[in-house]
């Protein structure tokens, strides 16, 4: 059935032919005159928000569901007369994509500053994918979307990506001593990484389901000094690989006696006790295995519950304090954990030395590596 009929009740479902939308709106044109009983039909994989009066009403699983309007076919388009024959009772369904969108790409768009240990600061260039889904599907709407028709992952990727490098950047600075320590770490960093990622993610009702990294790239000279080091690192003794390099040169220089100061010169140049200390960092991993967290209280509850049944917090989460992370009730003007104004925005962190724009709770500079 269609979505705007006149007499008839409506039936309602969609499917995503492209794999790429994270919602879509039905009406498409915009909001419709949904009828008393029109039928809802959600599959596995979507959430359904129904917006009634400009308010979302409640969030549906999976399944056939039943709407409730004050639209009676018929009567209520007598009664619409006065709002020329528009019913002023407006309401609209949103379809939520609840699965895992894989394969979307971060990288450095330019390099990020790292102060290194040993090299000094640097930059690097690193890239690698991530996947994302939808877990709050009200809070994505009203936060996110918005009354967008369709909200694809085209016109998020790149706002996650930035979010992603600037992370990236803070914790590289925080937990990364050199260069020399990351080889074999990448997994290590991929999920320190996420980790801190979570609560910028979890604002806007997405979840991050993992993060790679697949390359961190410093400068071709930094590159060559790395290179270095793996070549001493395969030396076991320095002393006996001089002595064969010195022997391997007297050889050489018996033979051609003009190349003797060549060789000579050589034997000396290779006796560089130039030792790096390989230290490696590891982090422990963390795998959750429950289906969700209760924010309030962190103890595990069903994915499908309503509300915490240890201390009844409501899961439905409309919109978040920027400041404590509290669940706030529609319509407070305050926080009722930290008092803290409902409309408060986050503040980005300004760089002291390059006035650059970074996110809040940034402890390192994006742009020149600054601590802040």
């Amino acid at each position: 059935m269609g979505v705007n009929n006149t007499i008839l009740l409506e039936s309602l479902e969609w499917f995503d032919e492209s794999g790429e939308e994270l919602l879509h709106r039905l009406p498409e044109e915009g909001s419709g005159e949904l009828k008393f009983g029109a039928q809802l039909t959600v599959r596995e994989s979507q959430a359904a928000v129904m917006y009634y009066k400009g308010r979302a009403c409640d969030a549906f699983g999976a399944g056939r569901h039943t709407l409730k309007t004050g639209n009676i076919p018929i009567l209520t388009k007598i009664l619409s007369a006065p709002w020329g024959m528009v019913s002023p009772l407006r309401a609209e369904v949103y379809f939520v994509n609840l699965k895992i969108f894989t394969n979307l790409k971060w990288g450095t768009r330019d390099p990020v500053a790292f102060r290194d240990s040993q090299l000094g600061l640097v930059r690097l260039r690193a890239h690698g994918i991530f996947d994302i889904r939808v877990v709050q599907p009200v809070l994505f709407i009203n936060s996110l979307a918005g009354t967008m028709g369709k909200y694809t992952t085209a016109q998020i990727e790149d706002y996650l990506r930035r979010v992603i490098v600037s992370r990236f950047n803070d914790y590289l600075g925080g937990k990364l001593d050199s260069l020399f320590d990351l080889p074999g770490t990448f997994d290590d960093l991929a999920q320190g990484l996420q980790s801190e990622l979570a609560n910028d993610f979890s604002q806007f009702g997405l979840a991050l389901n993992s993060l790679y990294i697949t390359s961190i790239t410093p400068p071709p000279e930094v590159q060559e000094a790395i290179d270095d080091k793996s070549r001493l690192n395969v030396i076991q003794d320095m002393d006996k690989f001089v002595r064969m390099k010195a022997g391997m040169a007297m050889e050489k220089a018996s033979e051609n006696s003009g190349d003797a100061g060549s060789g000579v010169g050589l034997g000396l140049g290779m006796m560089m006790p130039a030792f790096f200390n390989n230290s490696t960092q590891e982090t422990g991993n963390q795998v959750t295995s429950n289906d969700r967290i209760c924010q309030e209280c962190e103890k595990s509850i069903p994915h499908d519950a309503r509300f915490c049944s240890y201390c009844g917090h409501q899961q439905l989460i409309l919109k978040k304090c920027v400041s404590c992370g509290k669940n706030i009730t529609p319509g407070a003007r305050f926080c009722s954990r930290c008092g803290h104004s409902a409309e408060e925005k986050p503040v980005p962190a300004i760089c002291s030395k390059c006035n650059s724009e970074n996110l809040p709770d940034a402890h390192y500079c994006n742009q020149c590596g600054l601590k802040l």
